[in-house]
């Protein structure tokens, strides 16, 4: 069975690839497209149709588009309650009507596409299979959804027994952590339904003050759901404008409203243990990207085991949607392998790219060891290897990288990628050496959506990724599925002792991870950054030695 799944109707268009139950391919149209999160500077750019995306996941399989069984398509208007307290009513007929017609804007944009064989999975199933039905479990588990929303709810505690969803709870809107937390990020200053990861980091900044007015507004309901009263924010901390200043207000109701999301979401699991008796919880939606939630659910919680998928945001709805499709026809999917879905280029290429760009380069007999030798000498390197991340995280295909022994290269970096400060940086480290360095959270962690405790032997060693509460958000790395990568590692730690390189996103503020050769060019030529390694082959800032 062919299955091409699409999410395009509220923010992170993307197409994922099913074929006869394995996860061939799947991508974000942001990575194309050079718009973070699929946005314009229109009304409907949420609306945007993964029109690249979904050609490149079939060209990826050989497949046209009349070749597919099925469309699947991560909402189904039929659920959305007009005149929902709190919601545009205006915008939200304006949004049914256009997922009504989707199958035609589909099959226009994909020419030779049966608009009758696209199927409508509602958003939070769709989520649910992206994680439950992706995640690497032997057996049954418990499956939770928390985002800002889907057509009538925000929020899904189901389980799934065998490749069945029972669902036993959903928040019905207009209560939502994930619109809550959207809310704040747009008062502290911020892009809404984009920035919420600084406002998680911002947190770490300051104590919850004003956390027992959170528990009176956000409440956990008896019956696996919660209920949120409206907070005036002007009231705890003056509303900041873009470029405007940060104050210790500002980081104190960022740390308030953090510290209750976390309690809710602990409340929730538990609820939801409780109701199952599974040990093993899957997670997805936009509010498991709160890697610090992830892991006081991990730590604190019932479960023996969490597993958040890595495309937890609306990009992944697209591979959820496709899995639920394939499921409901009863065949057995794989689960997801690897964040490694996206695209990918020969040497060859490679090659051809940098000759035509006239761009001067070296084909070292080692890419990973020239590159552990600029590290050891400080260097920042560009990472451009195999296919992309699916999902918001770099996870060695498309990073750059530095060395953790310097305190400095935290504001080095930040000044490289023209972002705030505050912002961390996230560690790689060798599977067999993460828990000599890291403790609390799960390893492995491959994913980098869990924060960990810096061991405090490390904690001086490698400054530059310990956050300023003394945890960080490390990416344990295996050899046997990164090869290049670990010997990378490997190498790096040889000539300087240090088990960890800093990892962060191949990209400048404002804009989406680099995806193509062209794109990694780009970035180097326009950042400061030394070296570029890409494929098998290495370019310099300089002629010089790196």
């Amino acid at each position: 069975m062919r299955v091409l799944g699409i999410n395009a109707i509220f923010h992170d268009p993307a197409a994922a690839l099913v074929v006869d139950g394995e996860i061939v391919a799947a991508a974000e149209e942001e990575r194309f497209t050079r718009r973070k999160h699929g946005k314009r500077p229109v009304p409907f750019s949420a609306w945007e149709l993964p029109e690249q995306a979904a050609r490149w996941c079939m060209a990826s399989a050989g497949l046209e588009p009349g070749d597919l069984d099925a469309v699947a398509y991560s909402y189904e208007p039929e659920l959305v309650e007009p005149g929902q307290q709190g919601l545009d009513e205006h915008w939200e007929d304006l949004r049914t009507r256009y997922a009504r017609r989707s199958p035609y804007f589909l099959a226009t944009a994909l020419p030779g596409l049966d608009p009758d064989i696209v199927r409508f999975v509602p958003h939070h199933v769709a989520h649910a299979g992206s994680a439950g039905l992706a995640a690497p479990f032997d057996g049954d588990c418990a499956v939770l959804v928390t985002d800002g929303r889907g057509e009538c709810a925000s929020h899904l505690a189901g389980s799934y027994r065998g490749h069945d969803l029972e669902t036993f709870a959903a928040q019905r809107l207009p209560h939502s952590l994930g619109l809550l937390y959207e809310e704040l990020t747009e008062h502290l200053g911020f892009l809404r339904s984009s920035d919420e990861y600084k406002v998680m980091a911002l947190a770490s900044y300051a104590k919850p003050k004003h956390l027992d007015l959170m528990r009176e507004h956000i409440r956990v309901a008896d019956d696996g759901g919660f209920h949120i009263h409206r907070v005036d924010w002007v009231t705890l901390a003056k509303r900041r404008e873009a470029d405007g200043e940060m104050t210790e207000e500002h980081a104190e109701l960022a740390a308030s409203v953090q510290a209750r999301v976390e309690e809710v979401l602990l409340e929730l699991a538990g609820w939801l243990h409780d109701r199952t008796g599974h040990r093993k919880l899957a997670m997805a939606g936009g509010v498991a990207l709160n890697c610090v939630a992830n892991t006081r659910i991990f730590a604190e919680g019932p479960f023996d085991e969490v597993w958040v998928q890595p495309a937890a945001g609306d990009a992944g709805t697209a591979l959820g949607a496709a899995l639920h499709l394939v499921a409901q026809q009863g065949e057995p999917a794989a689960a997801m392998s690897g964040a490694d879905l996206g695209r990918g280029w020969t040497d060859d290429e490679i090659r051809g790219c940098l000759d035509r760009a006239k761009i001067t380069y070296t084909e070292p007999p080692d890419v990973a060891a020239e590159v552990a030798s600029a590290l050891a000498q400080d260097k920042i390197v560009a990472w451009f290897q195999g296919r992309s991340e699916y999902g918001p995280r770099a996870l060695g295909r498309r990073s750059l990288l530095a060395n953790p022994g310097f305190a400095g290269n935290l504001e080095r970096l930040n000044d490289v990628k023209g972002r705030e400060q505050f912002r961390p940086v996230a560690p790689m480290v060798l599977l067999d050496r993460a828990a000599a360095v890291f403790g609390r959270g799960p390893i492995p962690s491959p994913y980098m959506l869990f924060v960990h405790d810096v061991r405090p032997e490390w904690k001086d060693r490698i400054p530059a990724v310990v956050h300023v509460d003394g945890t960080a958000r490390p990416q344990t790395v295996d050899p046997s599925g990164e090869p290049l990568l670990a010997r990378m590692l490997t190498e790096f730690e040889r000539r300087t002792g240090l088990p960890v390189v800093v990892n962060t996103s191949l990209n400048t503020a404002g804009r989406p991870m680099v995806d193509d050769p062209r794109d990694a060019l780009e970035c180097f030529g326009s950042a400061p950054v030394d070296l570029l390694a890409i494929g098998p082959f290495v370019v310099r800032r300089t002629g010089g030695p790196a």
